[in-house]
């Protein structure tokens, strides 16, 4: 759930003012009847906090399911299930006519690029929005936001994990899931990551290659915790590989009473440092986090050359991004 105030400044900077944004990871695309019936607590829930704690009219409610979902659903089958949520989410709420569209991913990249990326570097700008179950995103070619060049990967964080828990099946341990993590990426690296970013004619036109979504906010934020208030966070392709490795053999330094040593006595509010630390592990445990992480390298891993290195940044509001463009192009309507 993200409350959101959006200024008049925003389709120049970029920016808006972020009142709640909260998150419960519920797995939906686990199908299950536990994760659906976990998903439509959680729906629900989110309305009435919004309704009654924000006063929010609930004309001004949007209530949106992402294309990862939409995605994953189709892949297996599961469209009935997305079905049920929604109606049973409309019936739980007591309103029967309430729209609750399932945006498809030519529509959730194109708001995620309007809603995140500043004006000033609209054309420059290749945003890649890693989600659950799979990652969208792509650049505007030809100097006008009509026309948009979609760039998608069926392989998201969530998905990633839940391929590798199924490839490793019993062997529980850290480095079995490593070792069948690799093999993962590797397949998804050969049969669609090249292929994509090749075919995506984005390397020549692209100066920065930007991505959001949880697994890019969970990056920054454990990465570097003194830049808490930062929204974009820079990186390089080595300083991720580092962190990866210290998911893998160090996992305990990410912990909120280790990264908040860290912070300097003119730095960030430490109590703040360790809410946003604990926020981050209370969405992603240590194994979604070294898929997450293992996949955005994998896409960085193809922007890199002998000639020229592209800019890298982490997005840590882009989950935020795209909701509020959706928002803008209601209102404007």
């Amino acid at each position: 759930m993200s409350v959101v105030e959006i200024g008049k400044n925003a389709k120049s900077s970029g920016s808006f003012n972020i009142l709640k944004d909260t998150s419960v990871n519920t797995d939906f695309i686990s199908f299950s009847p536990q994760t659906s019936e976990a998903t439509l607590n959680a729906l629900a829930g989110f309305y009435d906090l919004a309704l009654r704690q924000y006063r929010i009219p609930y004309k001004r409610i949007y209530t949106v399911i992402s294309s990862g979902v939409k995605i994953q659903s189709e892949k297996e089958k599961k469209t009935d299930q997305v079905s049920e949520l929604i109606n049973a989410f409309k019936t739980k709420v007591k309103e029967p006519d309430r729209l609750v569209e399932v945006v498809d991913v030519m529509q959730e990249a194109r708001l995620s690029h309007l809603g995140i990326v500043p004006d000033s570097r609209r054309y420059t700008t290749f945003l890649i929005d890693i989600g659950s179950g799979n990652t969208k995103g792509g650049y505007f070619p030809h100097g006008n936001t009509r026309d948009f060049y979609l760039f998608q990967l069926s392989w998201g964080t969530k998905s990633t994990a839940n391929a590798t828990e199924k490839l490793a099946g019993q062997e529980k341990s850290i480095p079995a899931y490593s070792r069948n993590l690799t093999r993962v990426l590797s397949d998804a690296e050969n049969s669609e990551i090249i292929y994509a970013i090749n075919v995506s004619g984005a390397y020549p036109l692209s100066d920065y290659i930007a991505f959001s979504g949880g697994i890019a906010w969970s990056v920054a934020t454990l990465m570097y915790p003194e830049l808490l208030d930062n929204s974009v966070v820079p990186v390089t392709y080595e300083d991720v590989v580092k962190f990866s490795e210290k998911l893998y053999r160090n996992f305990p330094a990410l912990s909120d009473s280790a990264l908040v040593q860290k912070i300097a006595a003119d730095g960030p509010d430490k109590a703040a440092v360790i809410k946003e630390v604990k926020r981050v592990h209370g969405v992603f445990d240590q194994k979604s986090l070294m898929a997450g992480t293992g996949l955005l390298l994998k896409i960085m891993r193809q922007f890199k050359s002998v000639y020229e290195t592209k800019d890298f940044y982490l997005v840590k509001n882009g989950q935020v991004g795209w909701v509020s463009a959706y928002v803008d192009e209601d209102v404007k309507k």
